[in-house]
This record gives structure tokens, sequence and C-alpha cells, in this order.
């Protein structure tokens, strides 16, 4: 069992629970049986789509060099991009078969996936995974086989901005009705700002590293698209 298996079903048990707390709400329009369904295609898409984003976007010789690689997913390596492309298939997949407009599914979902985004983090820091940068604030700390450099916890900061303060924030903002796409493009807005600055006091990828400007960082190019995309549809 590993830490970040436990906290992907953290992140689904906490998208169920939201989700029948939000269909229990007077004329939701959903139900108890529909929100375990979309629970289940969720983490579908979470778990196909974010073990090929990472594949595919992030480690594509390794993939050629190893093709049943792909395939070895206790080794690590997971996407969220790859995973948000997954659940946006898997999305279109139940929209189509309940009969559900896309954005309002969408919407729907929005406020249910920050807390496993967060635990998801949470899940990076205990095991040691997604450095920062070498730094000198009060609360840098060494990162086990990295050296006695002190570094920013940056898989910390994002727990906090992409699971506390997004919840916290679609939450609020769902509480209420809103135009349909609006919860949808301040996901993706919140989101894309938050991965883009983080980024800039965490270490990219090794075998990557900046890939545009010395500075520029596959996270942040492939978050682009998610800014401009969220601020579209507000």
């Amino acid at each position: 069992v590993h830490w970040y298996g436990l906290m992907y079903m953290i992140g689904f048990a906490a998208a169920w629970w939201l989700g029948t707390v939000r269909a229990k709400a007077p004329n939701s329009g959903w139900t108890r049986d529909q929100v375990s369904d979309l629970v289940f295609y969720g983490a579908m898409g979470v778990i196909l789509g974010g073990r090929l984003g990472y594949v595919f976007f992030y480690n594509f010789s390794k993939f050629l060099a190893d093709p049943v690689w792909l395939f070895k997913v206790w080794d690590g390596g997971m996407s969220f991009h790859g995973g948000l492309t997954g659940v946006l298939v898997a999305a279109l997949v139940f929209a189509s078969k309940h009969n559900l407009r896309f954005f309002r599914l969408t919407d729907f979902i929005a406020p249910l996936v920050p807390i496993g985004l967060g635990a998801g983090r949470l899940g990076n820091f205990i095991n040691h995974e997604l450095p920062g940068r070498v730094t000198d604030v009060p609360w840098a700390m060494a990162f086990p086989h990295m050296g006695p450099e002190l570094r920013h916890p940056s898989a910390l900061y994002q727990f906090g901005l992409e699971g506390v303060v997004l919840f916290i924030a679609l939450w609020w903002f769902t509480s209420q009705p809103r135009r349909t796409g609006a919860a949808s493009g301040l996901f993706l807005l919140l989101y894309g700002v938050f991965r883009f600055s983080v980024e800039f006091v965490r270490l990219p990828d090794p075998h990557l590293g900046f890939i545009a400007f010395g500075w520029l960082t596959m996270g942040q190019l492939l978050t682009l698209p998610m800014i401009i995309g969220g601020l579209a549809l507000i």
C-alpha cells in the first residue's frame, strides 16, 4: 500500500461524499446513484488519463525504449493535465449516457475535485517528491537524497493553493446558482494561475529541465491553455 494510492482513495471518497451532499439539495436534479456512477467514471478518467499524460507529456522517450513501462504504475508517474483530460473524456461519455449538458456536468464536478488534488500533493510531500528550488526562506527544508541544501516545500504550496484555497473558492462560488460554465471556468483559471506560479519555486523535471526562455517548464506550458480556457468560459 502506497501513500499516493491512499491519497487517491481519499480524493475519490471526498468527491463521492461532497457530490451526495450537493445531490440532496432541493431541485439538484441528481440522485445518489448518479453521483456514484459519476465518481466511478471520474476515477477511471483520472487514473488512465493521468498515467497516459505522464508518459506522453513528460517521459515519452522512456516509453519508446520500454513500452511495457506504460503499465508499471507502481513505479510512479502521474500527470495532472493528463488526469484532467481523462476526466473530461469521462464526462463526455457520462453526459451522453445520461443526456446531460456537458458544462452543466463539469460545473457539478468542479468543486468536488480540489480535496483530491490537495490530498495528492500531501502524498507527494510524504514521498519527498516535487522538491522545490534552493532558498533561504525561514520555512525551507532539506529533502532526503538531495543534499544538505534547504529548498521550498513546493508540494505544500500546491496543497494549500490547489487543495484548500481552490476548494473554498469553488464551494462558495457554487453555493448559489451561476451561469452555465462559470464554475468550470473558475476552476480552470484558478488552478492554472496557482500551478503556473508555484512552478517558479519548484524544480523542473530533471529529464526535461526548462523547455524555453531559461525558465518555462512543461507544467507551465500545459497550464497556459487552462488559463485561457477558463477566462473564455467565464
